[in-house]
């Protein structure tokens, strides 16, 4: 059974980065089902960042230009580099691989 562990979530100020990490324990077939998404309060989950079968990556058009995911094989981890971080950024951030979702991390961002 694989497990998602979510970290490096805070509270920040408007410009500023953080950056997230999301450990995978267990067997996984292929990291690339992995990818980030976000609640905010009183909204429904969304995507952030996905990596797809392909390689590609999907951004939401929210954070093109300032959010990078990025991950390490070797340590089935990956990444969500967030700068230039914006209010509306605020919520809680999952990571998922599958079926699978982590506890999630809190995000926010003062104006």
């Amino acid at each position: 059974q694989v497990q998602l562990v979510e970290s490096g979530g805070g509270l920040v100020q408007a410009g500023e980065s953080l950056r997230l990490s999301c450990a995978a324990s267990g067997r996984m077939s292929n990291i690339n089902y992995m990818g980030w998404y976000r609640q905010a309060p009183g909204k429904q989950r969304e995507l952030v960042a996905v990596f797809t079968l392909g390689g590609i990556v999907n951004y939401a058009d929210s954070v093109k230009g300032r959010f990078t995911i990025s991950r390490d094989n070797a340590k089935n981890t990956i990444y969500l580099q967030m700068n230039s971080l914006k209010p509306e950024d605020t919520g809680v951030y999952y990571c998922k691989y599958l079926n699978l979702w982590g506890q999630g991390t809190q995000v926010t961002v003062s104006s």
